[in-house]
């Protein structure tokens, strides 16, 4: 007993009282958010946000109305996937992986118990089609250009040197100068608490523009949910939040499958549009599809071919100091490689990949990302230009016949 009582003195106590103050110090420095992430996380054996974890946040629900179904091309119960593509996907954790081609479903799976209603978290996808619905305002004479000042949005930044030259497309090129430290994995950073934090909006308000905006490319979450604050700000007046507008838009004239769930910050006030849009992988292929067409769908004009060939052209500011080669409005490019393509990407490697020459799409969702040998000629993560070589190898086997 007195052991015991001595163990509790000296090891015990001073532990517990450790834990206190880092407690109170998590709190008092506004960190307290790293709670909310541990408990979400590494208490669940993660070590970063996962594809399901849409169930753990409040969200806002996109209705589906009137299904379009894929077509099926002729070819669909033939295609086998190549040894090479089928053991990347085992290797990355995929569970679901789809080409379309022609505008038709040539191949579809599911593994480890997912399957085609089931949703999942697309990540940084979401900052494509964020930059969509940003464009389809403009369109819609909601906001009046892409070049229009971030000022007129975020009155909060009226006084910033920066800011003051700041446009809605240097957000959606990333070349605002925003202050931002993209990270997924370590615990005190803004990543996390955008994620897991309590009101997103307070957050990302009160971090500075410290850079000339316009030339410097650095790949920021805080871009995209600062031109979802201006977008959300300039939809408020006509009715719509950010989820009814995505609904209205595109969601109900693609004719997706099902809902599909945008996960909202603690406050429930904004949706994480950075990240976090929870679909089905054939509704995540449609985005792509639309792409493809040049902002067309079944004979109706979602959004303008001028603005979609904004979102896919590398930032030309960027690209001039040696930047962002790869990197448009919202979209990831690599249009030099051996099969030329242009990608949604996401967080452990959820993929909408669009190749114009094939006129072909690819999705890929899963669990984490794949690390494979990377392949000549093709400049972006090597599971894409694995993806895509693996895919052309399909399509020219089904055009020899």
């Amino acid at each position: 007993m007195i052991v015991l009582k001595t163990l509790f003195k000296w090891i015990v106590l001073p532990i517990l009282a450790l834990l206190i103050l880092i407690s109170l110090g998590l709190v008092v420095s506004g960190n307290a958010y790293i709670f909310r992430g541990l408990q979400l996380t590494y208490l669940k054996g993660e070590s970063t946000a996962n594809i399901d974890d849409y169930k753990d946040f409040d969200n806002r629900t996109i209705r589906a109305k009137d299904n379009i179904a894929w077509d099926r091309d002729a070819n669909f119960e033939q295609v086998k996937l190549t040894p090479t593509l089928q053991n990347a996907l085992d290797t990355d954790e995929t569970v679901a992986f789809a080409i379309i081609k022609d505008g038709k479903l040539l191949y579809e799976n599911y593994w480890q118990g997912y399957g085609s209603d089931s949703h999942t978290n697309s990540f940084s996808m979401a900052k494509t089609v964020t930059t969509m619905l940003y464009l389809k305002a403009v369109e819609d004479g909601y906001i009046a250009s892409v070049d229009e000042p971030i000022t007129k949005w975020l009155p909060e930044y009226t006084d910033n040197q920066y800011a003051q030259h700041c446009t809605l497309a240097d957000l959606s090129a990333m070349t605002s100068g925003y202050d931002w430290t993209e990270d997924y994995y370590f615990p005190i950073n803004p990543t996390a608490e955008s994620y897991y934090g309590h009101d997103l909006v307070k957050q990302m308000v009160n971090r500075d523009f410290v850079e000339e905006c316009g030339g410097q490319f650095e790949y920021s979450s805080g871009d995209t949910q600062m031109l979802g604050i201006a977008l959300s700000r300039a939809l408020e007046p006509h009715g719509y939040t950010l989820s009814s507008y995505l609904e209205e838009k595109f969601w109900q004239p693609l004719g997706m499958k099902g809902d599909a769930y945008w996960s909202l910050d603690g406050s429930e006030s904004i949706e994480k549009v950075y990240c976090c849009l929870n679909a089905r992988a054939l509704d995540f292929a449609k985005f792509g599809q639309l792409l493809l067409n040049g902002g067309e769908w079944q004979g109706e004009q979602l959004l303008s071919k001028e603005h979609v060939d904004f979102m896919i052209t590398p930032n030309a500011a960027a690209f001039a100091a040696g930047q962002a080669q790869t990197y448009g409005h919202s979209v990831w490019t690599d249009m030099d490689s051996p099969v030329p393509f242009y990608a949604m990407l996401g967080h452990l490697g959820q993929r909408v990949l669009v190749l114009p020459e094939e006129n072909a799409i690819i999705v890929r969702l899963g669990k984490q990302k794949g690390l494979p040998t990377p392949v000549e000629g093709f400049h972006l993560e090597p599971d894409l230009g694995q993806y895509v070589t693996e895919v052309k190898k399909i399509l020219v086997g089904l055009e020899e016949g």
